[in-house]
């Protein structure tokens, strides 16, 4: 039995003193809860769709028996929705057809309470959960920014849809207000002012919040794990894809191949500088990775140069940024940059972090003390942050003057800004433009997808020089010691890209297996080479650009003191006569001529307000850029170097490497007599000894 009497003090006594009557008498109750101070006529008034809204009313109506309601099987449901004029007299119907019922009861659970049903909830375009319940409809906004679990402020709305036929004077009903679902009291002032506007007796709105509250609850604990978990996932490789790297990283000609492919990919010339950004992106799977600095006059292309390298790099692997505050890098995930390359496109847009930057290339690890409130207490404390290394970091700029406490970490990189340079890229922009031009970045995708697989394929391993007791370095700057370092870890890049041409050898140490590869001969060759033209220019006391003007200033001083007669240093010239043989603009020339008279290449006459120079530099040693110190790889000891494997040692991998290196159209450098430095560590004994002898592939090893 429902009792369904007027909600006022009247009704209820009346409908209490019933109740009693019927339990006596054996009948099970239920008491129908219209809005305060309404009966069914005047709430039937106030509502859009009478049928479907007393229908659900009776689905939600109270037990008024002791202890837990009874549950009531399907064939004595209670429904309204198909017979309107059965409101009035408050009648039981027969069951009707599921497709005219509102809320259907579920099985085993009472019809007072209505079943949730899973696709009620629904998401738009722009990320709004959705709720529809009869003809209400909710619509919450701003839950995805809750990634705390101590609030959900939200914005909710809800309204009712008009019936088909509109009924004269009454109107689509909304409410809409931002709160805090968790906040008893908010909540509380919501479903009152929202059951006022729709005509909605409290209880259904309490009911429809309490459905939101649950969704959201699950939607907010998916979005924080979402955010705790690692935020990119290295790719599975098909089967195809795994052979096609493999077959790249074991090919002979890797070197060659890696030069290559950049080529066609649309950097110009450049052979070096690409080769040793490609070696240093590789280092980032080392415990001390390197820095790449690439300098340049504006529209020279380093940043073409950058995005060459970067490109043939995983996605996963590599943060690019524009610019960086001074802080940002304090509060980086603990190991968003672990073994990646942090990539900014100007020296300029990172100056206030610079500082960081330091500390994370030299120390492998940043941390920071700040000041925060504590979630529980609300009083202040004091957090630590932390981002982890080691990290491989690129960078590009056009200032001539660079913080030499940056220069001195990073490998310098300088654009050929030559005539025949650019002649050469005029060339290729205009073949881009043709039908091979189209055809090349077809296959430019195919050679950055073949490489970034590669490059998954290549693991953390280590790697050991068994030469480096021969290796020398120039020591006349106390600087060196940090380029010494780059030096070796260019070897050991070498090494890292050919692990899979190479012996993974083990060793025993305090109860531990270690396993680890060896540097071959041939990566000393490859690595001296690429030491000769890179960390000769760093280590050049004139920044590039300037160089390169004291070599135009040479051949043309040359040239113009013979046709006049003069010997070179009496040949005076201002600025002006610079700038027209040379084309170069007047704020760049006041900077280089000022470093050249600074160094004493140049000197400086005065001529009543003019200035005028004659040069004193004779151009010796002006060809090509020069390491000296370094001990020629066909003087190192082979025997001696191996390890106690002298014997029976595998000789692929200098085979493999000595070729690619021969690719390399460069003067054969030789140690400079007279600056020769003392091996390090000469006639120490190696702490490991070889467990065994082990000739397996890296990727059943690693």
């Amino acid at each position: 039995m429902v009792i369904a009497f007027d909600r006022d003090s009247a009704g209820d006594t009346a409908a209490e003193k019933l109740a009693e009557d019927l339990r006596a008498a054996g009948v099970e109750v239920f008491r129908l809860l219209f809005p305060q101070g309404m009966d069914a006529n005047a709430f039937a008034l106030q509502v859009n769709n009478p049928a479907q809204a007393l229908g659900e009313l009776l689905q939600q109506a109270l037990w008024q028996g002791k202890g837990a309601p009874v549950s009531v099987e399907r064939e004595t449901t209670f429904s309204l929705a198909a017979a309107p004029q059965a409101v009035a007299a408050v009648a039981l119907v027969p069951e009707i057809s599921e497709s005219e019922t509102v809320l259907p009861p579920v099985p085993g659970v009472p019809v007072f309470e209505s079943a949730t049903q899973a696709d009620q909830f629904s998401e738009n375009a722009q990320g709004d959960l959705l709720l529809a319940v009869a003809d209400r409809r909710w619509r919450v906004r701003g839950w995805k920014k809750n990634l705390g679990p101590e609030q959900m402020r939200v914005n909710v709305q809800v309204r009712r849809e008009v019936a088909e036929e509109p009924v004269a004077g009454r109107e689509a009903a909304y409410y809409v207000d931002s709160f805090d679902l968790y906040a008893a009291k908010a909540r509380y002032s919501y479903l009152k002012q929202a059951s006022i506007e729709l005509g909605v007796p409290d209880e259904i709105i309490k009911r429809d919040l309490g459905k939101l509250l649950l969704k959201l609850e699950g939607l907010q604990e998916a979005a924080i794990q979402a955010a705790l978990a690692p935020k990119k996932t290295t790719p599975t490789l098909s089967a195809e894809d795994e052979l096609a790297a493999l077959n790249l990283l074991r090919a002979p000609n890797l070197i060659e191949r890696i030069e290559a492919d950049l080529t066609r990919c649309g950097v110009v010339g450049e052979s070096y500088n690409l080769l040793a950004g490609y070696l240093a992106a590789v280092s980032r799977k080392l415990d001390q990775p390197l820095a790449v600095l690439i300098q340049s006059s504006s529209a020279a292309g380093k940043s073409s140069l950058m995005d060459a390298v970067l490109n043939l790099m995983p996605e996963e692997e590599r943060i690019q940024y524009s610019a960086m505050t001074g802080q940002s890098l304090f509060y980086l995930g603990e190991t968003d940059l672990q073994h990646k390359i942090l990539a900014i496109a100007e020296e300029e847009g990172v100056r206030q972090a610079a500082y960081a930057l330091k500390l994370l290339q030299s120390d492998g690890e940043l941390t920071i003390a700040s000041t925060g409130k504590d979630e529980a207490t609300g009083n202040l404390i004091t957090k630590q942050y932390s981002v982890k290394g080691p990290v491989m970091l690129m960078l590009t700029t056009t200032a001539i003057d660079v913080d030499e406490e940056l220069l001195n970490r990073c490998l310098v990189l300088t654009i050929n800004e030559s005539r025949e340079q650019t002649e050469a890229i005029h060339a290729a922009q205009r073949k881009k433009q043709t039908l091979d031009g189209l055809l090349a970045d077809a296959e430019k995708q195919a050679i950055t997808r073949l490489h970034q697989n590669a490059q998954r394929l290549i693991k953390t391993v280590a790697v050991v020089n068994p030469f480096a007791d021969q290796l020398t370095f120039l020591s006349d700057k106390t600087r060196t010691r940090r380029d010494h370092m780059k030096y070796l870890t260019l070897i050991r890049c070498i090494a890292l890209l050919h692990q899979h041409q190479r012996p993974v050898k083990h060793v025993e140490h305090r109860g531990k297996a270690l396993a680890y590869i060896e540097v071959t001969q041939g990566d000393i060759v490859l690595a001296n080479r690429l030491a000769h033209d890179i960390l000769g220019r760093t280590l050049d006391e004139l920044p590039p650009q300037t160089r390169r003007l004291l070599e135009l200033l040479q051949g043309w001083v040359e040239a113009r003191s013979q046709a006049q007669g003069l010997k070179e240093n009496e040949f005076r010239f201002g600025r002006k006569d610079v700038r027209e043989a040379t084309g170069w603009g007047d704020t760049q020339l006041k900077i280089h001529l000022g470093r050249l008279t600074e160094l004493e290449y140049l000197l400086l006459h005065r001529k009543g307000l003019a200035h005028e120079y004659t040069l004193t530099y004779d151009g010796k040693g002006a060809n090509q850029p020069h390491l000296m110190g370094l001990i020629d790889a066909d003087q190192l000891d082979n025997k001696s170097a191996r390890s106690g494997e002298s014997e029976e040692r595998s000789d692929s991998g200098r085979a493999m490497v000595g070729t690619q290196s021969d690719t390399l159209n460069h003067t054969q450098s030789h140690v400079v007599s007279g600056l020769e430095s003392k091996a390090v560590g000469l006639n120490q004994k190696p702490l490991l000894q070889p467990l065994q002898k082990n000739h397996s592939a890296l990727s059943s090893a690693v």
